[in-house]
């Protein structure tokens, strides 16, 4: 799984792909992974709220919905776990995945600056 995880990472991520071993050690952390063959979805769960770490769709098969069934999936499962909230970052120049993250629900929580090599993350959040 983990081999298959990298590889779909290096697709979606060219510039800074996770190996498998990253993708491993962030399971052994306590993040869940859901992946299927053309996406994935890493997310943590503390308490009451969970973080999503990152989500990632093959670029031949985006726009099809699958980051947004990946997210209602995970939104179900974790309401159902007692999760009152989803929390993630954001890159500002991510415009694509602002708008996935905003028809999800999703609102803007607040701003870390230049957190992504100089690009600032935009912190969102939803109550489920």
């Amino acid at each position: 799984m983990f081999i298959e995880l990298a590889n779909l990472h290096k697709k979606c991520f060219p510039n800074k792909p996770w190996s498998a071993d990253d993708f491993r050690d962030l399971k052994n952390s306590g993040c869940e992974i859901i992946m299927s063959e053309n996406g994935f979805i890493v997310y943590r769960i503390v308490v009451d709220e969970a973080e999503i770490i990152t989500i990632g769709v093959n670029p031949e098969m985006r726009r099809n919905g699958i980051a947004s069934a990946m997210i209602g999936i995970i939104e179900k499962t974790l309401k159902n776990q007692g999760v009152k909230k989803i929390f993630l970052e954001v890159a500002s120049n991510n415009i694509a995945a602002q708008k996935l993250y905003e028809n999800s629900g999703f609102v803007r929580a607040g701003l870390r600056p230049k957190y992504y090599d100089g690009v600032d993350a935009i912190l969102m959040s939803k109550d489920i």
